[in-house]
């Protein structure tokens, strides 16, 4: 899986919101749902799921709404096309495109402070700097959260990748919101005009990815909109907006009309997307309902 997938949502607001673009066990007297929603319009009915695009092997089996909207479903739509990924040719154009070609380099582009934050993150890793210098802050920043989700057990066969492979297995068809070459833009822009702020951001927030993850896995797992929300989407409109509106509000759009389409069709389709993308005023949940389609979250059992 690419790192520019991980960033559709995929911090300890910034990272874990990126994951999202991830066992825990279930406290008693917990939220008794998930994070999978059933929209309708009319006798028209589309599944709409939050998914963690990296998971670990604790965190299966996934709750029971995820499989029973699966079963439910003739179609799956994801952000992009994952199977696409493995191309080599499509890896190559990722690297021409997420990495500087016009002279600059990391050390020229951030401010000395971010630069030597970025310095003292890549000594304690035991990465050479070097081999990151013609990063732009999307490719470097998603690089490195990888490898820090890594640390921790996670793996890219989130809950995305697992039902890819489960639909192509059953002979379901599969569709996408957004171009891989839309995700390879989106990623290529990211941070530009903030580089700085942005990498300063984001190696802090490594320090805290640790302590996080039981909490944005735990409210994931429960269908916990308000603790995703407070706790990993607000700090991102908060502190980086720029990244807020092009990682999410602008996807968002982008995707509605796409889903609205879908209640036209004769099928039942199963829309899985970052978690992130749901939650808030400018989630999808909030947008659906805001039209009037009928929305229900479904339970844990």
């Amino acid at each position: 899986m690419t790192s520019a997938y991980v960033f559709g949502f995929s911090k300890r607001k910034l990272l874990a919101c990126l994951v999202m673009t991830y066992v825990i066990l279930l406290p008693a007297g917990g939220f008794a749902q998930t994070s999978v929603w059933q929209i309708s319009k009319g006798d028209s009915i589309i599944y709409l799921a939050g998914t963690l695009h990296l998971l670990r092997q604790q965190d299966y089996p996934l709750p029971a709404a995820f499989e029973q909207a699966f079963e439910a479903s003739q179609s799956l739509h994801f952000e992009t096309d994952i199977g696409a990924m493995s191309d080599v040719g499509l890896q190559q154009l990722m690297l021409q495109q997420l990495t500087y070609q016009d002279g600059r380099t990391l050390s020229t582009v951030l401010s000395a402070d971010a630069y030597a934050a970025l310095s003292e993150y890549a000594a304690g890793t035991g990465i050479p700097l070097a081999m990151l210098e013609t990063f732009k802050p999307g490719l470097l920043l998603s690089t490195l959260s990888v490898m820090e989700f890594q640390k921790l057990g996670f793996t890219p066969q989130g809950v995305d990748a697992y039902f890819f492979t489960k639909a192509m297995g059953e002979g379901k068809s599969r569709g996408e919101l957004e171009t891989i070459n839309d995700q390879i833009a989106m990623l290529a822009s990211m941070g530009e005009g903030y580089e700085s702020q942005l990498v300063m951001y984001s190696i802090r927030d490594f320090a805290e990815m640790g302590s996080a993850i039981e909490s944005m896995v735990r409210a994931w797992r429960e269908g916990n909109t308000e603790s995703l929300r407070e706790e990993f989407v607000a700090p991102m409109l908060t502190e980086t907006p720029d990244l807020y509106e092009s990682l999410l509000v602008d996807r968002n759009n982008n995707w509605m009309p796409k889903i609205e389409a879908m209640f036209d069709t004769v099928e039942t389709e199963f829309v899985l997307v970052g978690v992130a993308h749901l939650v808030g005023e400018h989630g999808l949940i909030s947008m659906l309902q805001s039209k009037g389609y009928e929305i229900v979250q479904m339970g844990a059992d």
